[in-house]
């Protein structure tokens, strides 16, 4: 009878949950796909959307729900997950990682336990277990310490036991709960989200959401044929790992990659709370209250937010400028033959490629998608930007006419009903130009020379006794371009872009943040020079006192230099003459002061000596009269010391005031 009546529940259940199918997915380059689903929804029934646990964060946070018909949605349920950790921290018993079934056991100190051994049992309280470690006699063993019925504590094998039972059906449903807790948080089974309603009417539901998705990629096809425009083709790699058949959805896909998280958000969360108690014997105080605010209004979930989201994504179905029709190539290669592919559109600071037609992708399974077929400006030449090697690279610059956003991707080169090599290529807007590289040209090869000349100078300035520079350095790289093949070729040469240099003598064609381009003609079967001139100007900066006259002297002699500054470099150096002059002299009077006093030292050496022996009365007179000459030499030569020092200090005085006026 229970099974009976378990049925007819379960039967009543599934006829109340509807269905609501896929019907529009939107991939985005950044990781998850918009999805969006519809269907009826009978009065009082529900509907069950199934999800995987890991995309249950991003559902909570993007769900919206749009319902037309007059009916009422009253509320979403949906299956919780409690985290794992505080579910086990409901249980008095912790089993970790690898612990032996002792460590288990010796947590349940004081519960009875019954253990077999062959034909008999041994029950009792557990008082502890505990390892053993391995010695010369034993291995390692695993032990428990039964307080028996009759009261005596029994020490027991636990490998030896062949079974082991807990007669406490309490606990027995505890471990089970405990085991079946960490088994469930290692399971990846479906969670659903439920959208209930109490209205007596029929309705059409839709529920949209985004989820984790596969990144849709996409490849691309560049022919040249013989005559007629380029034709670019381009397919979109779509894979379907939802778990679910895509059944005729109609299927958008966006280039750009808009901000997006994950935000925990199914998980519950919990706050540890502070302990509180009331203090004892206290005088009691008074409470104060924030005021309130009139008329404040509650912010939630209510019908219009979902509606303008539904909207938006209306507006995507607008289609712009029709779809793309079939092109072929007049010779060679020919382009797929495809139906129209997709209309395109800007979507905000996006861009969508809708797919014209519903798309059909089952489950675990991947479609290639063509999006785009049209002729292209494009215009084949040899770009060198590789210093490592000699050979250029065959290469095309694209201009993107199509009128659409192109997303970046791999593109593989048709030249003249031949495979031409692959490239890549990055995302460009309408209008926008790009250079690929899909094969290295060996009819081309490029050498390069480098050479500098001596810095020139260019400016002067001088303000407080500082003397500022602006120089001037040249240098020159010449490429050397050898084209050995007979036929003309046009070639876009990458030069470095340093930071404080000039171009001189060429004009680029373009610059990138890294380099110039220069798009340079070659002749056939010849070889060209091409010159590229770059000057570095920069600032030195001087202190006047360090200079010397003579090195003053070259700035004065400096052409570019103004009278003005002319005059007053001349004066300092004039005056630096002066001041190097009087030390001159000086120096040559302390030289002779010193020799003089030297010379002193030794007549009074040698008048001492001679006072000792008789005889020498004359000779010590000679002494002193040339010891007084020298006296009267030294006091001539301090007063010109005297007379130099005070000089020079006049000297240095005044040249330090014009260093300090010097200005221009």
């Amino acid at each position: 009878m229970k099974g009976i009546l378990f049925t007819f529940v379960c039967a009543a259940l599934a006829v109340g949950a509807a269905e609501l199918p896929v019907r529009q997915v939107v991939l985005y380059k950044h990781g998850v796909g918009f999805f969006e689903r519809s269907g009826r929804l009978g009065p009082g029934a529900s509907a069950q959307l199934d999800f995987n646990a890991t995309e249950m964060n991003d559902v909570l946070k993007s769900l919206t729900v749009e319902e037309k018909g007059g009916g009422k949605i009253t509320g979403l349920r949906y299956d919780s997950m409690d985290p794992l950790s505080h579910k086990l921290s409901e249980f008095s018993f912790k089993i970790g990682e690898g612990q032996p079934l002792s460590g288990l056991l010796d947590q349940l100190k004081g519960a009875r336990i019954e253990l077999q051994f062959g034909n008999s049992t041994m029950a009792g309280a557990i008082v502890d277990a505990r390892e053993i470690a391995a010695t010369d006699k034993q291995p390692e063993r695993e032990q428990i310490t039964l307080l028996m019925d009759s009261g005596e504590l029994r020490t027991l094998d636990l490998s030896a036991a062949a079974a082991i039972r807990f007669p406490d059906a309490q606990f027995e449903r505890q471990l089970k709960d405990y085991l079946a807790a960490v088994a469930a948080a290692r399971s990846k089974e479906k969670r659903s989200v439920y959208i209930d309603s109490t209205d007596a009417k029929e309705r059409e539901v839709t529920a949209s959401y985004t989820i984790p998705a596969a990144v849709w990629k996409s490849s691309y096809r560049l022919i040249f044929g013989t005559t007629g425009q380029p034709v670019l083709e381009g397919w979109a790699m779509v894979d379907n790992t939802t778990g679910e058949d895509w059944n005729k959805v109609q299927l958008s896909l966006v280039s750009g990659r808009p901000i997006s998280f994950v935000s925990q958000l199914y998980a519950p969360k919990y706050v540890s709370r502070p302990t509180a108690e009331l203090p004892d014997d206290t005088a009691a105080r008074p409470v104060v209250h924030e005021g309130g605010y009139p008329g404040g209004v509650m912010g939630g979930i209510g019908g219009a937010a979902p509606k303008a989201v539904a909207q938006q994504f209306d507006s995507g179905r607008l289609r712009v400028g029709g779809n793309v029709e079939n092109i072929t190539v007049a010779t060679g290669a020919a382009a797929s033959t495809i139906a129209s592919t997709a209309s395109a559109q800007e979507l905000g600071e996006l861009f969508e490629y809708r797919i014209a037609q519903p798309v059909t992708i089952r489950k675990n399974e991947s479609a290639m998608l063509p999006f785009l077929q049209q002729a292209i400006e494009a215009r084949k030449l040899l770009i060198w930007s590789d210093r490592s090697s000699q050979h250029p690279t065959n290469a095309a610059e694209l201009t993107n006419n199509a009128g659409k956003t192109l997303d970046g991707g791999p593109i593989t080169v048709y030249d003249g009903g031949a495979y031409g090599g692959e490239a890549l290529m990055e995302t460009f807007k309408a209008g926008d130009k790009r250079l690929i590289s899909y094969a290295v040209d060996l009819g081309t090869r490029i050498t390069d020379a480098f050479n500098t000349k001596a810095a020139v100078m260019r400016e002067f300035h001088a303000s407080r006794g500082v003397l500022t520079t602006k120089m001037a350095a040249e240098e020159t790289r010449t490429y050397t371009i050898r084209n050995v093949d007979q036929k003309a070729k046009t070639l876009i040469l990458d030069h470095p872009l340093r930071a404080g240099y000039m171009l001189l003598n060429q004009k680029p064609a373009e610059k990138t943040a890294k380099a110039y381009r220069f798009e340079i003609p070659l002749a056939a079967d010849a070889t060209r020079e091409f010159p590229v001139s770059e000057e570095r100007v920069y600032s030195q900066s001087y202190a006047v006192s360090n200079l010397t006259p003579d090195v003053l002297m070259q700035y004065v002699q400096n052409r570019d230099l103004t009278d003005a500054g002319r005059r007053q470099l001349q004066r300092i150096a004039d005056q630096k003459r002066q001041v190097a002059e009087n030390q001159r002299a000086l120096d040559e009077a302390n030289r002779q002061s010193q020799e003089l006093t030297s010379d002193e030292e030794r007549v009074r050496q040698n008048i001492s000596s001679l006072n000792a022996v008789s005889g020498q009365q004359q000779q010590v007179q000679n002494y002193a009269r040339e010891l007084d000459a020298h006296e009267q030499q030294l006091a001539a030569l301090r007063d010109r010391q005297a007379e130099l020092k005070k000089k020079a200090a006049a000297l240095q005085t005044e040249l330090d005031r014009s260093i300090e006026a010097l200005s221009f």
